[in-house]
């Protein structure tokens, strides 16, 4: 395949068109197929021979496909993604012009999957040349694929098995690695309502409906959703294959700090088998109530935390650790009338700046107000009085 000629190749391709064989044509326009390695396609300008063969618009976007092989072996991404959204534009022609029949979502997923990866080659070959602003050009990319989005989401008229609806999930998923990337996440909303709507949202293919999830779950995170974080994260990584260690690794990145806010901390062994060892130190510091050991935690390994997008998450724990080294206190002195001035000594003895008895009542009142304490606090007598019941509620039950 690294070696087919030209001829041999259009002659593939008219094959596969008259057979309406999308499978076949997915493979012949994917930057994953051999054909791409042979010198004989790698064609600046193929668009005469190409338009012996076809009509329009199959030879518009035989002849974006070949020149994008060119572009590809000179390594310039910029003129790839160019030719890439010839291809893309010409596709969404054929799609819409194709009535009660789904046959070329296969082409749809190759082309629309090469769009995005050149996009992205595309923004940082222009950055290192000091032109454009960053994901400028992935930001197009998406434009692109609404397009398609569009013409798989208004198809209401096929019979389900004949359907373009089925190419949604694929085109979303695309989406969200975008909107992720260039920080736009309130693009996806749209996007998880028109999912959700589906009759058939989960007739989707698993490795798909766990892309889905997973991204769902992450945008959830970020909404402080951190029970339907924990429903769609968890639902991504038990469902994501024991080989796939690298994906469950990228799920369990974000479920560690959402299943913490919850109240439920890793096992050593899991953070172990997943080299995911830096959260080892957050997740004693908080089931300890040790602030201290968590400011040093974060501290050491901060870095990797705002890589991965989850610092200001793990921040968020600072008021479970308040929790539960209040909770120490309560259980050292065994009554449900405890001084505000045994707060106070403890905060000092976790080295919080500046603290007072009117920064302890701050934190006790916001304890009280999330519900991760029952009581309330007499100003009176300095006090904090909590319930005789449960006076410190499982987190996995308020939030």
């Amino acid at each position: 395949m690294a070696h087919i000629s030209l001829n041999q190749f259009l002659q593939q391709v008219e094959d596969a068109i008259n057979n309406r064989d999308g499978g076949t044509l997915g493979e012949l326009l994917s930057f994953k197929d051999p054909h791409i390695a042979s010198p004989r396609l790698q064609l600046e300008s193929p668009e005469a021979q190409c338009e012996r063969w076809f009509e329009q618009p199959w030879d518009e976007l035989l002849a974006a496909h070949l020149r994008c092989t060119w572009a590809v072996s000179n390594h310039d991404f910029i003129e790839a993604y160019g030719c890439q959204t010839v291809v893309t534009q010409a596709f969404t022609k054929l799609f819409q012009s194709q009535k009660d029949e789904n046959w070329s979502l296969p082409i749809m997923f190759s082309v629309c999957l090469d769009l995005r990866l050149f996009a992205n080659s595309a923004d940082i070959q222009l950055s290192r040349k000091g032109r454009g602003k960053p994901g400028e050009t992935l930001e197009k990319a998406a434009d692109l694929l609404m397009g398609c989005f569009r013409v798989c989401a208004s198809d209401n008229r096929a019979a389900p098995e004949d359907s373009k609806k089925w190419g949604m999930l694929n085109l979303v998923n695309q989406l969200f690695k975008i909107y992720f990337k260039i920080n736009k996440l309130h693009l996806c909303k749209p996007l998880i309502r028109a999912i959700d709507s589906l009759p058939i949202r989960e007739k989707f293919s698993l490795s798909q409906l766990i892309t889905y999830r997973y991204y769902v779950g992450r945008k959830a995170m970020f909404d402080s959703d951190f029970k339907g974080a924990e429903e769609y994260l968890t639902f991504a990584f038990q469902r994501c294959h024991s080989s796939s260690r690298k994906n469950k690794r990228l799920i369990l990145i974000y479920l560690l700090p959402v299943k913490m806010l919850l109240g439920h901390m890793p096992k050593v062994e899991l953070l172990r088998k997943y080299e995911l060892m830096q959260f080892a130190d957050v997740a004693k510091a908080v089931s300890t109530g040790n602030l201290l050991k968590l400011n040093e935690a974060l501290e050491q390994h901060e870095v990797f935390f705002i890589k991965c997008g989850v610092y200001l998450i793990l921040e968020k724990l600072k008021i479970i650790t308040y929790r539960n080294l209040f909770k120490k206190v309560y259980l050292i002195q065994k009554t449900h009338q405890l001084p505000v001035e045994s707060f106070v000594t403890v905060l000092k003895m976790m080295e919080v700046e500046d603290v007072d008895s009117d920064e302890a009542q701050c934190i006790l009142a916001n304890l009280i107000f999330e519900g991760k304490i029952k009581g309330y606090i007499s100003h009176q007598h300095q006090k904090l009085v909590v319930s005789k019941q449960n006076p410190f509620p499982l987190l996995s039950s308020i939030l």
